[in-house]
């Protein structure tokens, strides 16, 4: 038993002879430490000597020091050192040199010529049982000594250069962060190895699939490789086949060797079981950089700077450490530092969190967003800057919610956390100073007694007033108002001071931006005797409100207005049908023909538009039928259908032949263009003599007739006749038709066919269609009606005529007497 080491006199003061005992304490823990260490390494070695002769795993070969020792009597280190001093080197063979023990590490040389064809190209020979015993027998004699991950991989290289072509070796860690970082290195130049010292967690990293699968990938084709994984080190073919093998200590395996190969092609399997045993070997000498959260000098040199750092903090800010469970899964986080001003639910404050977990401190911040914010920032390095985070509290048994905005940044493989405490004082003055800016509105008092005037900073906006200025005193307040408001606004304001009464005033004022509606309401406080010593209330600007109002009232007047002028235009549109197209209640009589006519408007809009027709008998005895559809609505198309209405009539009862009138009617249209903006129209018209019954016909841009005839229906070819109004240099041509007993002839215009967003052949065949199986049906004296009925939702406005040849005579009673000039 080790004494205690002596301690100061009892003249000393009590805090010297407290520091003293903890120098004490502190030295005898690092003598055991020390005492722990060296045993240590004298285990692992002799462990690396069994794994070595018989093949076993690191735990049986220390079951086998276990049990000798027992069998034999002997104390555990006892045997280890048997075992160790049994270890000889073959004859002649020389000691692989320790790295970093006097020789600098070297760059492997560019084989010549000849190698390539001998070691590139070709695996390496199988060996004998015994040459790999003797190859891991040396690799365990120098693990007894090494000092870190760069001497194991100096090592590595060193004894298995030479056999299997290992010209490089690599040793990965796994980060905090869900990285790799390098660890140690050997036969790599230092310009390579700071390119790859740390690897984001990407997918397709060799290392990383080797450590998630628990089991080695070997490289041994470069192009193939490349396209699977992403391959670490410039350029691929330098090193034309690797293994990267994972290193199994206590939990899951956190480290990987990298082997890096001249030669080319793929590994042997006497190969790939050294390189198995090898990388085994290594996990003593590795263990503590697999371990999670193992303590290194450098990192508590890092916290010791950020302490200093977080020291000189005005806020509450702490460093955080990730605390790993043996899958790597984040569980807590421990605080290495922190601000004075940090504090957490118990009260304990800056260094008191030292060294306690986050959720001890803050409990229930697992499974928030915030939780998930801290993991998202420690795996992509991205600062978290989240919404304002409401966190409940229980304190003294009554539970609390405060509100915080919290502020994450990654640190290496550590997280910087600072928070700001939403108070309740701090968010009721936010929430204030919001409403008034949303509602456009800020309070005021007056101290009647001192004649002091307090304003909140939206007033001043209000009022358009400089915050240099101060506020206004009410004696001031009618030189802004508009003159006519003063006479209002001044009884109020006499009334408040005199008599105590509240006010809620609408009132204007002038400013350099213009007139303003403002809104005041204020009430008094009175002393005992009832007299008003102090005035409080609110100003609010309504003048956005006020000019929707202004402009909402003008857009109603304009729409009743508006809605005059259509009303107006509707009655004498309906005029105007009642006067041009008088349609009769049932089938006319016309040159020996039976003509059924159907006019039906558009179910919107203005009940006329531009579709008319004429059915009028010659002088000669023959008959004239005309259908024509002017573009648009309105009163404008109607003026243009009357126009060629008559003129049309006009035309033919003068003389004028069928063609010319067409092209006169262009003409017209062209040269009254400005009178009706540019109108254009379509138009068909037909001249049926009765002694032979020949049809001669024109049309200009119009549909064709649709001729039912024998149960068949058929639309007629069409002459060349272009669009009314369209050019000056428009020619048309005539078409003739010898009509036969019981034939029918629809003219039509466009709204009976078209539909939006359908062809127009589809419409003329569903006409077609439809026409045939009302003749079929019987349905043939009201063909026309019967059609243009079966057209709901109208978009445009319908005329259909049609023409039926009787047999033998009238054939459908009672007909009208023909006359110079029927009724239409």
């Amino acid at each position: 038993m080790k004494s205690d080491p002596a301690l100061p006199g009892d003249g000393a003061a009590p805090e010297v002879l407290a520091l003293a005992r903890v120098v004490a304490k502190l030295r005898a823990e690092v003598e055991g430490m020390e005492g722990i260490a060296s045993t240590t390494a004298v285990l692992e070695r002799a462990k690396g000597v069994l794994m070595a002769q018989a093949g076993v795993t690191a735990d049986a070969a220390y079951d086998m020091l276990l049990r000798r020792a027992a069998r034999r009597r002997r104390t555990l280190m006892e045997e280890c050192w048997i075992t160790l001093g049994g270890l000889r080197p073959r004859p002649g063979a020389a000691t692989p040199p320790r790295p970093g023990a006097g020789q600098p590490e070297r760059a492997p040389a560019e084989p010549g010529p000849s190698e390539f064809s001998s070691r590139r190209y070709l695996a390496p020979p199988a060996r004998a049982a015994g040459e790999r015993r003797s190859l891991l027998a040396r690799l365990a004699d120098g693990l007894a000594g090494v000092r870190g991950a760069d001497e194991v991989a100096g090592l590595l290289r060193t004894v298995l250069g030479g056999p299997e072509d290992v010209a490089a070796v690599m040793i990965y860690t796994l980060a905090p962060s869900g990285g790799l970082e390098l660890a140690g290195h050997a036969g790599i130049g230092p310009a390579l190895a700071e390119q790859w010292r740390h690897v984001p967690p990407l997918s397709g990293v060799a290392a990383m699939v080797a450590l998630a699968g628990r089991e080695p990938v070997w490289l041994e084709d470069p192009e193939r490789d490349a396209q699977r994984y992403q391959l670490i080190g410039d350029p691929p073919e330098r090193w034309p086949s690797r293994a990267w093998i994972p290193v199994f200590a206590e939990g899951p395996a956190t480290t990987a060797v990298g082997f890096f190969r001249t030669g080319r092609g793929p590994f042997t399997a006497d190969s790939r079981l050294l390189l198995r045993r090898a990388a085994r070997m290594c996990a003593g000498p590795l263990r503590d950089l697999s371990r999670p959260g193992a303590a290194d000098p450098a990192g508590e040199a890092d916290v010791a700077a950020v302490q200093r750092i977080l020291d000189a903090l005005a806020g509450a800010a702490i460093l955080l450490t990730p605390i790993r469970s043996d899958t790597g899964d984040v569980e807590d986080y421990r605080i290495d530092a922190a601000a004075p001003a940090s504090v957490d639910v118990a009260g304990r404050r800056g260094k008191e969190l030292v060294g306690r977990s986050l959720l001890e401190t803050y409990p229930t911040v697992a499974g928030t967003d915030l939780w998930d914010g801290y993991l998202d920032t420690l795996t992509t390095g991205t600062d978290y800057d989240g919404p304002s985070f409401t966190y409940q509290e229980v304190s003294a048994g009554v539970p609390r919610e405060s509100s915080y905005a919290v502020r994450a940044t990654r640190l290496g493989d550590r997280l910087v956390v600072s928070w700001t405490s939403h108070d309740t004082s701090d968010r009721e003055a936010r929430r204030l100073a919001d409403t008034q800016r949303l509602g456009n509105l800020g309070w005021a008092d007056w101290d009647l007694v001192t004649n002091t005037v307090n304003w909140s900073e939206q007033v001043y906006v209000i009022f358009g007033r400089d915050p240099a200025e101060g506020p206004m005193p009410l004696e001031e307040l009618p030189l802004h108002l508009v003159p006519d408001d003063l006479p209002r606004l001044g009884g109020a304001v006499r009334r408040l001071l005199g008599e105590g009464q509240a006010v809620d005033q609408h009132f204007r004022i002038t400013t350099s931006s213009g007139v303003r509606h403002l809104r005041i309401v204020a009430e008094a406080g009175t002393d005992a005797s009832g007299t008003p010593v102090e005035v409080h209330g609110f100003f609010q600007d309504l003048t956005a409100q006020r000019d929707a109002e202004l402009a909402l009232r003008e857009s109603e007047r304009a729409v009743l207005v508006q809605r005059g002028m259509l009303q107006a235009e509707r009655i004498l549109a309906a005029r105007l049908q009642h006067a041009l197209l008088p349609l009769p209640e049932q089938s006319l009589e016309l040159a020996g023909l039976c003509v059924d006519v159907a006019y039906l408007p558009s179910d919107s809009g203005v009940n006329v538009g531009g579709d008319w027709y004429s059915a009028i008998g010659l002088p000669d005895e023959s008959a004239l039928f005309v259908l024509g559809d002017v573009a648009g609505h309105g009163l404008d198309a109607v003026g243009t259908m009357a126009q060629l209405r008559f003129t049309a009539k006009g035309m033919i009862v003068t003389g004028s032949e069928l063609p010319d009138a067409l092209s006169r009617l262009n003409s017209l249209l062209l040269h009254t263009a400005s009178d009706t903006h540019g109108a254009t129209a379509t138009m068909i018209m037909g001249r049926y003599r009765p002694w032979d019954r020949r049809l001669t016909w024109v049309r200009a841009g119009h549909l064709p007739p649709l001729l039912i005839r024998d149960g068949e229906a058929c639309f007629l070819p069409q002459p060349t006749g272009a669009l009314l109004g369209a050019d000056f240099g428009s020619s048309y041509e005539q078409a003739s038709l010898d009509l036969r007993p019981d034939d029918h002839l629809l003219l039509y215009t466009d709204g009976l066919v078209e539909d939006p967003g359908e062809d127009i052949e589809a419409g003329l065949a569903r006409l077609a269609a439809t026409a045939r199986r009302l003749v079929a049906e019987g349905r043939a004296e009201t063909l026309a009606r019967s059609l243009a009925a079966l057209r709901p939702g109208r978009r445009d406005d319908i005329c259909v005529l049609d023409i039926h040849v009787p047999v033998g005579g009238p054939a459908r009673e009672p007909c009208e007497d023909p006359a110079a000039d029927v009724p239409e």
